[in-house]
């Protein structure tokens, strides 16, 4: 069952949970920084390394939010929490998205399976069904049909 390819380029981002994973971090900052500047008994080093743990468990929650899948011409970016990479078309053999599965899959031509947490169902379901359908739908209509 296909679907019409979205026009490209086109970003694919887990919303809800990028929301989520932002507003965490900035509460989780602010809170430790107002506990810290708060509370007498600590010195100014307790106090900087309170506001330091703070920066430090947001900066992780704003890596996990910065997930995406991009699509364009030249093919498919996938950005996870620790790195990028850039696939061409003809690369990605088929995108999938199981029951069960916490993100997209890609399997690729090297034989190689590669996550794709840009795009997954966590709190939002059916976005990110819709969104596993269009990059399939755009893989299909850009991929070479032809592999042996």
């Amino acid at each position: 069952m296909s679907s019409e390819p979205p026009a490209l380029p086109v970003t694919f981002r887990p919303g809800r949970t990028r929301v989520v994973l932002l507003g965490a971090g900035v509460a989780i900052f602010v809170v430790i920084t107002v506990i810290a500047l708060l509370l007498e008994q600590l010195g100014p080093g307790e106090r900087l390394s309170f506001i330091f743990t703070g920066a430090l468990l947001a900066g992780v929650l704003f890596m996990l939010a910065r997930v995406k899948v991009v699509a364009d011409e030249s093919g498919v970016t996938v950005q996870n929490i620790a790195g990028r990479r850039h696939l061409e078309w003809a690369e990605i053999i088929q995108v999938n998205l199981r029951p069960g599965d916490p993100w997209v899959f890609l399997d690729l031509s090297d034989g190689t399976s590669l996550p794709a947490l840009g795009i997954q169902p966590g709190i939002a379901k059916q976005h990110a069904i819709a969104d596993a359908r269009a990059l399939r739908a755009l893989v299909e209509s850009r991929s070479p049909r032809d592999l042996p």
